[in-house]
């Protein structure tokens, strides 16, 4: 699937106005905050009530949609490693999530990924942004952002970076560990080219890299637009990104011995297990 590569007038009158500015400066910022009118930092956790809505639809979508939808127009499962050792945190499977908000296929990527951990646990922090614009391919798509999200669950644990913002600035730092795991499996034979993004680890079980279906299918679409037609099993978007989605929930059921039991046995996970040949 396609991806992104990352690849100094007298002392005393000058402490004065000194003094003078750092106050003003220092009202402006409160007051700044107090009426929102400040812009929001890259990523920063869903505040506005059109974010909080976003969020909520995620995790709204109707059992009936996931099981019609089944693996929808996915075009690409998570490979299966079955020699690497698992991945947990707080002895719960560990979902590791590389990307960067710039990246078109991470865009793709995260609108399944955050809806397939909602089924397990609640999503906090999900920032919105878009990713970068022309010449960019796909540019603008409307995505959401990892960076400052976490994960209450009692199923899986959650390690998600955005190491770039979408003006391709560095973002999230990576810690030994992570970029231990980056190092060994965003690399060839697992990945085409070394650093690859968007990149997951499910568990240390089962790797995606690179977006698992067609970006096109978002474009032009606001994020609002987006939430609401994940409900529509007809939508084109819902069957992308919910199939997807169910790709993932498979996957993450492995890792979490089919719990919960409401989602990993559902018609819509057996039906997406079948058909990935997973049983």
């Amino acid at each position: 699937m396609a991806r992104t590569t990352l690849n100094p007038r007298r002392r005393l009158t000058l402490q004065i106005i000194v003094g003078v500015v750092v106050l003003a400066v220092a009202a402006a910022i409160v007051l700044g905050w107090g009426l929102g009118s400040h812009p929001k930092p890259s990523g920063q956790a869903a505040k506005t009530p059109a974010e909080a809505g976003v969020t909520a639809q995620l995790a709204a979508v109707p059992a009936s949609v996931f099981d019609a939808i089944g693996p929808g127009t996915a075009q690409a499962a998570p490979r299966h490693v079955a020699t690497a050792p698992a991945l947990t945190q707080g002895g719960k499977p560990l979902v590791t999530y590389v990307g960067g908000e710039f990246c078109p296929y991470c865009a793709a990527e995260r609108w399944p990924l955050a809806v397939a951990l909602s089924r397990f646990g609640t999503l906090e922090g999900l920032g919105q942004t878009t990713s970068a614009s022309a010449p960019e391919v796909y540019p603008d798509t409307a995505t959401l952002s990892f960076h400052g999200a976490s994960l209450t669950s009692d199923h899986l644990a959650l390690d998600a970076k955005e190491v770039y913002d979408r003006d391709h600035n560095a973002l999230d730092k990576l810690t030994p560990d992570e970029q231990k795991v980056v190092d060994t499996y965003d690399a060839p034979p697992y990945s085409q080219s070394a650093g690859t993004i968007p990149f997951v680890d499910l568990g240390g079980q089962w790797l995606v890299v690179g977006a698992q279906y067609d970006p096109s299918v978002l474009a032009g679409k606001t994020h609002a637009q987006i939430a609401a037609a994940l409900s529509d099993p007809s939508s084109p978007i819902a069957k992308a990104v919910i199939g997807t989605a169910n790709v993932l929930t498979v996957a993450l059921c492995v890792q979490t011995g089919g719990q919960p039991d409401s989602v990993c046995q559902s018609t819509g996970v057996k039906t997406t297990a079948a058909a990935m040949g997973v049983g």
